[in-house]
C-alpha cells in the first residue's frame, strides 16, 4: 500500500495495490505494521458501515467533541463518493479550510482523517457501501456537526440539491462554531519523505 500525504496535514490517501489474476484479485486493505511506521493510529475500537441507495446524498459535516474525538480511516467498498474532511483544529495554520478526495472501490484507496476534522461525503452512484474504522467509540453526547452547505466554508458540492436526514438539515454553521479541537504536532516531518517498504514506495 502506498500512504500519500494530502493538503492538510495529518490526512492521507491510502492506496491499496491488489494483485490480479484469472480469478479476481487479493488484496490487503489494512498494515498494522505499516500505520506504526508512518505514525498512524492503530488503536482502532469500532468499525462501522454506510448502504446509501442513491446517488446525490450528503452525510455530514459530523464530529465528536474530546475526549470522544475520532481518527477516522474511511474505504468504499461498492460505489463512489466525494468524501469531504475540514479542519477545525482552532491553532492549526489551516483551520477552517477543506479539502476532498474522491474514494471509489474501483480504485481501491482509502482516506486517513485524523482528530479535529469535520467529514461527510456525497454519493456519486447508487448503492454505495462505506466502511470506516474509528479509534474511539460512538458517544451521542459528543455528537456535532457544520452545514454542509455552510457560505464561509464554501464547499464544492457535486449537487445543489442533495438528499439529507432531518439531523444533518438543523447543523449549525460555522460561523460562531467555538472549537474544542487542538492540532498536534505532525508526525516527525514525514510529510514529505519516502521509503520503501515491502518492494513499494510509499509516503513516511
Amino acid at each position: 500500500m502506498r500512504i500519500k500525504p494530502l493538503k492538510l496535514n495529518g490526512v492521507y490517501e491510502i492506496v491499496l495495490k491488489p494483485l490480479h489474476d484469472d480469478r479476481g484479485y487479493f488484496m490487503r486493505t489494512y498494515d498494522e505494521a505499516t500505520f506504526h511506521e508512518h505514525g498512524l493510529t492503530t488503536s482502532w475500537v469500532q468499525e462501522n458501515q454506510s448502504l446509501s441507495t442513491r446517488e446525490g446524498i450528503i452525510r455530514g459535516l459530523h464530529f465528536q467533541r474530546p475526549p470522544y474525538a475520532e481518527t477516522k480511516l474511511v474505504g468504499v467498498s461498492a460505489g463512489t463518493i466525494m468524501d469531504v474532511f475540514v479542519d477545525l483544529r482552532r491553532d492549526s495554520e489551516t483551520y477552517g479550510q477543506w479539502d476532498s478526495i474522491i474514494l471509489s472501490a474501483d480504485d481501491h484507496n482509502m482516506i486517513y482523517i485524523p482528530k479535529g476534522f469535520a467529514h461527510g461525503f456525497c454519493t456519486l452512484t447508487e448503492w454505495v457501501l462505506v466502511s470506516y474504522k474509528t479509534d474511539a467509540c460512538y458517544s451521542p453526547e459528543s455528537e456535532g456537526g457544520i452545514r454542509w452547505d455552510d457560505r464561509t466554508l464554501d464547499i464544492r458540492w457535486p449537487t445543489d440539491d442533495p438528499y439529507l436526514s432531518p439531523k444533518d438539515i438543523m447543523l449549525p454553521d460555522l460561523d460562531g462554531f467555538v472549537s474544542p479541537f487542538q492540532a498536534t504536532a505532525p508526525d516527525s516531518g514525514s510529510k514529505h519523505k519516502e521509503a520503501i517498504i515491502a518492494g513499494q514506495i510509499v509516503q513516511t
